[in-house]
């Protein structure tokens, strides 16, 4: 099963480094962004935690959950987490789920619906547990994406994407490349030059008949 951006996220219950969730439940009326890590004690996704700790406030700012995802035991878990903290030097407070039986990642397609948990499994094995969820307070997915073990991720980016989905839901604009708040954004095509003259009275340029580059605070 693979997972598409507008389709509900699936609802699961976990245990997790701070308890036993109910996803759905535990995402509330917030935004989510889930990452997923293919195993624990591994040099890049040990940077990742590591890297989202220091950066918390900064999701929270915006009004989103963050949980990671490993497919290993929560004893494992636990441990890495004091790994995570010694080489980072940020406490890591948001959840990590453990997924030994692997039905978390499968759920959300990261895995093949054959893979079993028996016996040891490799990071070449869970290697397309690399993904990036991210979920508005309908537990819609908006926005998902893959990486391979060997890039480390720009949590900066997500945080940009983040930026832009609720800038973009709450006025009929989309953002252009490499934008950043604050930068001009475009008016939707859906929206007639009549309607824009009312919802963007500071006008807008256009370099082309299909293109309006209009100015708009967050």
């Amino acid at each position: 099963m693979t997972l598409r951006i507008g389709e509900t996220a699936p609802d699961f219950t976990a245990v997790t480094t701070v308890g036993t969730i109910h996803f759905h439940d535990w995402i509330g009326d917030s935004w989510c962004m889930l990452f997923s890590h293919p195993k624990d004690f591994t040099p890049v996704c040990t940077t990742e935690l590591g890297e989202m700790a220091g950066m918390m406030a900064e999701f929270e700012a915006r009004g989103c959950k963050v949980i990671g995802l490993s497919p290993d035991a929560i004893e494992d878990h636990i441990v890495w987490t004091g790994d995570i903290e010694a080489v980072s030097g940020h406490v890591v407070t948001y959840p990590i789920i453990a997924d030994s039986g692997l039905d978390v990642a499968k759920a959300f397609g990261m895995l093949s619906q054959s893979e079993v948990t028996s016996g040891p499994r490799t990071v070449a094995q869970n290697a397309t547990v690399r993904s990036v969820f991210v979920l508005d307070p309908q537990k819609t997915i908006r926005l998902a994406m893959a990486y391979p073990f060997t890039c480390g991720r720009n949590f900066n980016e997500v945080l940009r994407a983040l930026d832009s989905l609720q800038l973009t839901d709450a006025a009929n604009v989309a953002t252009p490349a490499n934008w950043t708040n604050g930068d001009e954004v475009l008016i939707l095509p859906s929206v007639t030059d009549a309607v824009a003259r009312s919802a963007f009275p500071q006008g807008w340029r256009s370099p082309k008949p299909y293109m309006r580059f209009t100015t708009l605070s967050r």
